[in-house]
């Protein structure tokens, strides 16, 4: 009997990077009868998503033990806790790339001594370490960039000829920057850890730093980096050709939720929400989420609350359970003044985006998110703040034409006037609002395809899982 292929997957602890992590695991297990997963992010967040076994080490999660999920530690008892300290993230960060490495390698010694020995390391976009660790044991890697393809591709000029553009330019957010295979960039527009986050002093500077590294890393595999991307060919034709010529990259998105991982992050959950859908007419229900890190602070959310009740439209709004609780007694004041619409503190997003009754999608173009959404073919209203989402936001408008671009103010407060005004360039009877429902319904089509059996994702994540079995 031939060895059987093994994938070890890592992930940064935030909910973001686990969820497309572990559904790409669940992916190649669908496409590998005979492969092994083994899953791991920190203690912490492995806490957080077995609760009701918090001391296990390790969790089989299908019948035949070939998903397992082991942690690794990232050198401290609680994980990353937001703090009013600006240098604490950044401290976070180096006791995680350093404490990182040595457990992640004590897990690949640990399988190899049990007979399970890995074969492959897959590794999301934080860990460049991940690689050392896979090349000093003889064991190739792929990293699995859970953001589009352009992204990679910024960042990618960036560390190897832009920087000094984007530098002189930083006082000019209208400048064009212009790379090779994307279209002509605002550097308002770009990542912001590349226009917020290079000086040291800045919250977000490691998150720069690991980048650099990682480009450099990449750089450092031979004869070529294998990349692993959450978006389909179609997508993104123009970055792929783009960064080709330097990296094996391999699309193998949307990579979408099945089984168990749909809740992972579960929370309490009756259900309402559903019900509340299924008495909606199709198309009438604006469906409002800001992801799973960012928090609403109270002036933007009654502005948000504004809009949406002004828009007349039903809305399902989800205000996570921490953001409800910093903003102390606005709950009260929330709950008395919706009348169109509900608040939840957690929803199962996909269900959602795919019930008949919703018709738009206001967000943060979080990658997760826009994914969601141009799966179930539902337009969005773009709300970007950090990290890719700017960038994110110009390929729902500018280059797929599914959506529409909020504005905040000078205060970086969105109004209620622009939520209304947004809302009914989405979902409103003009030639522009019919435009942007007929773009996201043709979209929807090619991304179904893309994935589906024989579509071009489906084809690159078989090359990948035959190249991880021929070379056990």
């Amino acid at each position: 009997m031939s060895p059987r292929p093994h994938f070890l997957v890592l992930t940064f602890p935030f909910q973001g990077h686990i969820a497309p992590a572990l559904r790409l695991a669940r992916q190649l297990l669908a496409a590998a009868p005979d492969a092994l997963v083994t899953f791991s992010t920190t203690e912490v967040a492995h806490r957080r998503m077995f609760p009701a076994k918090p001391n296990d080490g390790a969790k089989d999660s299908d019948e035949d033990g070939r998903l397992e999920f082991l942690p690794f530690s990232d050198g401290t008892e609680a994980g990353y806790v937001r703090s009013a300290d600006l240098g604490s993230f950044n401290a976070y960060m180096a006791s995680f790339h350093a404490a990182g490495a040595r457990s992640a390698a004590e897990i690949v010694d640990a399988l190899a001594a049990r007979g399970r020995p890995v074969s492959r390391v897959v590794y999301t976009l934080l860990l460049p370490w991940a690689a050392d660790v896979a090349r000093d044991r003889g064991i190739p890697s792929a990293l699995y960039w859970i953001q589009p393809v352009s992204v990679f591709a910024i960042y990618h000029h960036y560390f190897h000829s832009h920087a000094g553009v984007v530098a002189d330019h930083l006082h000019d957010p209208s400048f064009v920057v212009e790379m090779p295979g994307l279209a002509p960039q605002p550097v308002g527009d770009l990542p912001s850890f590349l226009t917020d986050s290079t000086d040291p002093s800045n919250m977000f500077h490691s998150v720069f730093t690991t980048i650099r590294d990682l480009i450099e890393t990449l750089d450092k595999e031979s004869p070529r980096s294998t990349v692993l991307v959450n978006t389909c060919r179609e997508l993104e034709v123009g970055a792929l050709a783009a960064v080709g010529a330097h990296h094996d990259v391999l699309p193998v998105g949307p990579v979408l939720p099945s089984g168990g991982d749909a809740g992972i992050f579960k929370q309490d959950d009756d259900a309402k929400y559903m019900e509340w859908l299924d008495a909606k007419p199709a198309n009438s229900v604006v469906y409002v989420s800001f992801g799973s890190l960012t928090t609403v602070a109270r002036e933007h959310l009654e502005e948000l609350l504004r809009g949406l009740e002004e828009s007349g439209r039903p809305y399902l709004c989800v205000i996570r359970k921490d953001n409800k609780a910093a903003l102390a007694d606005a709950e009260t004041k929330v709950d008395e003044e919706l009348k169109n619409g509900i608040v939840v503190e957690w929803c199962d997003q996909v269900r959602v985006l795919s019930h008949a009754a919703v018709g738009c999608f206001v967000t943060h173009c979080g990658w997760n998110s826009v994914l969601e959404s141009l799966a179930a073919g539902v337009p969005m209203v773009c709300v970007p703040r950090m990290s890719d989402q700017r960038t994110n936001a110009q390929l729902v408008v500018r280059e797929w034409r599914v959506g529409v671009r909020a504005q905040v103010d000078d205060g970086g407060v969105l109004r209620a006037a622009e939520v209304r005004r947004c809302i009914d360039e989405a979902m409103g009877n003009l030639e522009a609002a019919a435009e942007v429902r007929r773009m996201a319904a043709e979209w929807k089509q090619v991304v179904t395809k893309a994935m589906g059996k024989g579509g071009s994702s489906d084809r690159n994540l078989m090359t990948f899982v035959d190249g991880a079995r021929n070379a056990v």
